[in-house]
Formats: structure tokens, C-alpha cells, sequence
């Protein structure tokens, strides 16, 4: 007998998900015959364009790498390449509008394939905790649990609801409550507050429910808690399921998402970060990254055993995130797989010597242990939170460690969870659930 939807945590498609891939192919199919016709039609204008805007890519990154006259020089040449591109296209006439009505049906083809894609993990019935204790933050997310009175509707749940006071220590404040007799411990708030209410949850083996009231809300995210539904995600202590899920850690602290080191690590270190976050951050890039910029003297083995250096960035994640995809970018599709995602960025270079061709300024893998090396006190961000990590950095995953609850009406896992990695295997999926089949079959 083969594995079950729920041993598998994919179930067979619904008919609103046929129906979504069914909607997919057909814009898809539109979109490909309309850019067909203006290729013949515009030939060999439409492959300058594309070229051109390669180009101003390219000549934007640069920009952004440097500082002072450099960096307005090179931005100013992407946008001079860009506007240029757009009037090549303009040029041979009627070119702008059927470019615009690919794109718009392309949007929708990609619209539909997600719904298509959407999924929801079947989640283990286990007896709901009698005594579960809220855990809230007034001033997070700005504001939300005051504005969604999530106080207020944990009371109605049976839910008891403990406000975190400026200057308390939120471990010792869960670790009371739990001597106090709770079974269930659940957290309103940013992700750094997530992960020490998960730690105490994990090495007591508690439920725990992570409640959408961050600014952000990622480990809400890929658990496949709805970040909009704030009031919702309490009924995970009612009528709610459990999934086991990983958490991660360095140096034996405790983190949700993920550990940054470099450009962002360096940015949220500095004075005015909260208030100008981008601003920040893109006055940082050129320091670290810049061809005059400092570095970091950071050394790590790769996943081939061989000892590397890295003068950019490092960011160490619970499970892999995924990057540079246009559909579930920025998310776990796993968040149980018992592996550290590591991903390393440099500068981007272009052919290097020996006539290599340019590579992505970035490389990841996946493993359960990870390690890094310097001679001094490194720059971190954990959970989007400032420190600095004594060397050497050891990380660890520590799988399936975490009882999460979830409410019933929401989704239960990531974005991502069920999307394949690559288009074709995205358009064989696809065309799976069109025909009413899982899409991860053969």
C-alpha cells in the first residue's frame, strides 16, 4: 500500500484547485500565442528590449554596491539603459500595449497556479491543552494585539492571557507560568519573542501556537499559520491540530527563522536602523560588499568539506528557504526537514578570469550541523534581533522538537510546501491536479 495524504502531507487536489490549473494553463497558452505574434511582429525589436534591460540590471547592482559620485554614476546609467529599452520598444510602434497585456495575463496565469498550488497539511488530532497561557506583546506589530483585543479574545477561549512588561525577562516570565501549572503556551508577538516561547515549549514538550501579532510574522508564515487572521490562530488551543516541526540553534540559543551575518547583521546593528530599516541597509551594501569595502573575515567549510572565506554574507536558516524563484520565494517549503539551510552571497561577478561565464552571487545547500570561524566577537541578526556571537558559531538543527498547534481553517503549511522547484516540474504538477491527481506523483 502506498503512503497516505497524510503521511505524505499532500492531500488530493479539491475541485477549486482543478479548477485553478485548468484557468492556469489557459492564460498561460493566451500569453505564449500573444507573444508570439509580437515577436513576429516586432522582430528583432523585443529581443533588444529584453537585452537592454539585462544590461541595466546589471549596471543597477553596481550602483547599489558603491558609494558617492561611483554609485550615482552607475545608477544613472541603468536608468539612461532602461528608458532607453522602453523606447526601442516604443519605436517601431504598438509595442508597449501588447507587452502590457502579456504581462497582465502572465500575473493571472501566476495567480491561478498558486491557488492551484495551495495546499493544506492534514494535521494530528491530539486533546486540547486545559490550561494554556497566552503570552502577548502590546507594542508589537505596531500594536495588534491591542487593535485585535487579543487579551480580551483569549479569555473567551479559556486562554489566559499574560502581558509582557518593558524589562521583564520573557523566558523567566514562561517558565513561571509553566510552574504555575500551564499546558500550553502560546505567543502573540515578533518572531525573537516566538522563539523563546518555543524553546520552553520544546524542552518541556508543550503545545505551543504562534500567534500572528509581529510586524513581519515569517515563522507564522511557513508553519502555515494565516498571518491576517490574528484573532483565528487562538483557535489552535480549542478545536486546533498538531504538526512537529524543527527548530534550530547557535551557540545553544534558540531561533525560529534565521541567523544573518554580513550586509543585514551589520545594518541592524546601527543607530537609526528601526526607523530607516531600507535606508539602512542600502547605505550598508557598498561597505561590506563594495570593492572597497571592508569585508568579513569569516571562514566556513562548504558542502564539499573544503575550507572557504566569505567577504559578504552568510544567513543560516531552520530549514531552506527558497531564493531567486518567483513563486514562493522568501519561504520554507519545509519547515520539518531536519536540515540548516546555509546560504552564502558574494559580490556578483561577471567573467572572471579564464573565461568563466558569470555565476548567481550566491550558493546554498542544506545540512544538520554548520560552522563558522573568525578570530572576534561577529555581527549577528537572529530573528531580526541585534547581537554579537562569541567565535566559533555552531549551528545545529534540532528536528521535529516543537509541538505546534494550528487552527483548523488555516492552511497548516507554507506557501511554498507544495510548489515544485523548477517550471517544468511546476507544468507537470500542474497538469496533475488539472487531472484530479496529487502533485507530487510520478
Amino acid at each position: 500500500m502506498g503512503p497516505t495524504a497524510s503521511q505524505t502531507g499532500r492531500p488530493e487536489p479539491t475541485r477549486g484547485q482543478r479548477a485553478a490549473a485548468l484557468v492556469a494553463f489557459a492564460l498561460a497558452l493566451a500569453a505564449a500565442l500573444l507573444l508570439i505574434d509580437l515577436v513576429l511582429r516586432q522582430f528583432p525589436w523585443g529581443l533588444v528590449f529584453f537585452g537592454m534591460t539585462a544590461v541595466a540590471l546589471v549596471l543597477g547592482w553596481n550602483g547599489i554596491i558603491r558609494v558617492g559620485t561611483a554609485r550615482v554614476v552607475w545608477l544613472s546609467a541603468a536608468a539612461l539603459v532602461l528608458v532607453t529599452a522602453l523606447l526601442v520598444l516604443i519605436g517601431p510602434g504598438a509595442g508597449v500595449v501588447p507587452s502590457l497585456v502579456i504581462l497582465a495575463v502572465l500575473a493571472l496565469a501566476l495567480a491561478a497556479a498558486r491557488r492551484a498550488y495551495r495546499i493544506r497539511t492534514p494535521l494530528e488530532d491530539v486533546p486540547a491543552p486545559e490550561r494554556a497561557v497566552l503570552f502577548y506583546n502590546p507594542k508589537s506589530g505596531g500594536g495588534k494585539a491591542e487593535k485585535f483585543s487579543v487579551a480580551s479574545e483569549a479569555r473567551s477561549r479559556g486562554i489566559r492571557p499574560i502581558e509582557l512588561e518593558l524589562g521583564v525577562d520573557l523566558e523567566q516570565l514562561v517558565r513561571g507560568a509553566v510552574a504555575d501549572g500551564a499546558d500550553g503556551l502560546a505567543m502573540a508577538g515578533g518572531d525573537g519573542s516566538q522563539a523563546v516561547v518555543a524553546a520552553v515549549a520544546a524542552e518541556l514538550d508543550l503545545p505551543y501556537a504562534c500567534i500572528p501579532a509581529g510586524t513581519r510574522n515569517h515563522f507564522a508564515l511557513d508553519l502555515g499559520v494565516d498571518r491576517d487572521d490574528v484573532v483565528g490562530a487562538l483557535d489552535a488551543f480549542v478545536d486546533g491540530g498538531e504538526r512537529r516541526v524543527d527548530l534550530a540553534e547557535v551557540n545553544g540559543r534558540i531561533f525560529v527563522n534565521n541567523v544573518s551575518l554580513g550586509v543585514y547583521a551589520e545594518a541592524v546593528q546601527r543607530e537609526g536602523y528601526r526607523e530607516a530599516k531600507l535606508r539602512t541597509i542600502f547605505a550598508t551594501v557598498p561597505e561590506v560588499m563594495g570593492p572597497d569595502g571592508e569585508g568579513l573575515d569569516l571562514r566556513w567549510k562548504g558542502p564539499g568539506g573544503h575550507e572557504h572565506s566569505s567577504s559578504a554574507a552568510i544567513l543560516v536558516s531552520n530549514n531552506r528557504y527558497r531564493l531567486g524563484r518567483a513563486v514562493g520565494s522568501g519561504t520554507r517549503p519545509k519547515i520539518d526537514d531536519g536540515l540548516l539551510g546555509v546560504t552564502v552571497a558574494s559580490s556578483p561577478t561577471g567573467g572572471g578570469s579564464g573565461g568563466r561565464l558569470p555565476q548567481r552571487p550566491w550558493r546554498e545547500w542544506s545540512d544538520p550541523e554548520f560552522e563558522v570561524l573568525t578570530d572576534s566577537p561577529v555581527p549577528a541578526g537572529i530573528d531580526g534581533e541585534a547581537v554579537r556571537l562569541d567565535p566559533p558559531l555552531r549551528f545545529r538543527i534540532r528536528p521535529a522538537v516543537l509541538r505546534a498547534r494550528i487552527a483548523r481553517r488555516h492552511p497548516g503549511a507554507s506557501p511554498s510546501a507544495a510548489v515544485p522547484e523548477g517550471a517544468v516540474e511546476g507544468i507537470r504538477g500542474l497538469a496533475r491536479i488539472a487531472a484530479g491527481k496529487n502533485p507530487g506523483g510520478k
